[in-house]
């Protein structure tokens, strides 16, 4: 394999390329990669265990291919951008706090940018022209004040912030590092590539799915220290990346307008439920520049979830409590999203046996982890 970018010399070449290759395998999402890397040391041998752990599959499992890992990476080679693992100096310690935090990002530009103070300022696609302007004027404000402003490259709200902030602007994508979306953004994102920040999980070359915005919002939310909403209605994804704001302990701002205008009513209904009402930049860096991680707003505050050290897993036995707590847990998870917490409750086991028990349903596909850390059936 070459150079998958420059790395701190911690993470070996042929560590950096089995954990990308770990991270594409069938049914490993974030949180099942961290638990693997913990119980098995490194990515080599997590991948060496995968098909036994996944053996409650319907048929066998087989990791990511070398060669499909082999053309990512010059993939992203050819596209300018480079790998951050989250265990290394370089990746956004923000970022890093949220409990899905993604792996492995990809990135082109000044990455420098995600370690500087963030504000993430998102609204509606179909923005009024006086929203558009109010989102460019209030993050060349808040560029003005320092911080850099983190959006979604789409069109209207997300458009205006990055224009008003540009060049101090990150710009989070749901397509790989490679794809411009939506195509109208195209020089846009191009731009921010080139003398801001652009970020992507997903592998190079993949086309924006429906199931990618809300793993692209969690990144948004998580880069900042808040999130604000400057237009938008309900059940849009802007009120989604303000609750994972709000779950993650960070501020959640909206603008307020008016009822009549039916894009006005994601922000009013934030500020009904809790998020503080901002009507100035200058308000939005009072809020930020004294943050300490306890946040006026109390919007969906998440419950407080036991802390598990992954580490544990290294030197769990797990024997003989393997089949019965599957068994358990396979008829206490439903189709409802459930906390693990509560499943840790009824159960009565170990939380690491828990942990591995949902691990090894995850990898056999019976079990879906959401973005706010809920697990789901899917079979």
């Amino acid at each position: 394999m070459e150079s998958t970018g420059s790395q701190p010399a911690a993470l070996n070449q042929a560590e950096a390329f089995a954990r990308i290759r770990l991270l594409r395998s069938p049914n490993i999402g974030p949180v099942s990669y961290r638990q693997l890397l913990a119980r098995f040391g490194s990515a080599g041998a997590a991948l060496e265990a995968l098909p036994d752990l996944a053996s409650r599959g319907r048929g066998p499992y087989r990791p990511a291919s070398a060669q499909s890992i082999e053309r990512e990476v010059a993939a992203l080679r050819s596209s300018g951008g480079r790998y951050v693992f989250h265990d290394q100096p370089d990746y956004p310690a923000l970022l890093g706090e949220i409990a899905s935090a993604p792996p492995i990002l990809t990135c082109r530009g000044n990455l420098a940018l995600a370690s500087q103070p963030c504000v993430a300022l998102v609204g509606a696609r179909n923005a009024s022209a006086a929203a558009v302007k109010l989102a460019r004027d209030f993050a060349a404000a808040l560029a003005e004040e320092g911080f850099t402003v983190v959006s979604g490259l789409a069109r209207g709200i997300d458009g205006g912030a990055h224009e008003g902030a540009f060049p101090r602007t990150i710009g989070v994508i749901a397509s790989g590092i490679d794809i411009a979306y939506p195509p109208q953004h195209a020089d846009l994102q191009e731009r921010i590539a080139s003398h801001g920040l652009l970020i992507a999980e997903q592998p190079p070359g993949t086309e924006p799915r429906g199931r990618h915005f809300p793993s692209r919002n969690r990144i948004i939310a998580g880069l900042a220290l808040g999130t604000l909403v400057v237009e938008a209605a309900p059940q849009s994804g802007s009120l989604i990346t303000a609750r994972l704001a709000g779950e993650a302990g960070r501020e959640v701002m909206a603008i307020p307008g008016s009822p009549l205008d039916a894009r006005s009513l994601g922000c009013n209904q934030l500020i009904r439920d809790g998020a503080v009402l901002v009507q100035s930049p200058s308000e939005v860096a009072e809020l930020l520049q004294g943050f300490t991680g306890a946040p006026r707003s109390r919007f969906r505050v998440a419950e407080d979830a036991q802390d598990f050290d992954y580490a544990q897993l290294a030197t769990l036995d797990w024997g003989e409590a393997r089949a019965d707590l599957s068994h358990d847990l396979a008829s206490l998870v439903t189709h409802t999203p459930i906390a693990l917490d509560e499943l840790i409750r009824q159960t009565g086991a170990p939380a690491g046996h828990v942990h591995m028990a949902l691990l090894e349903l995850e990898l056999a596909g019976d079990l879906l982890r959401e973005t706010d850390g809920m697990v789901r059936r899917l079979v």
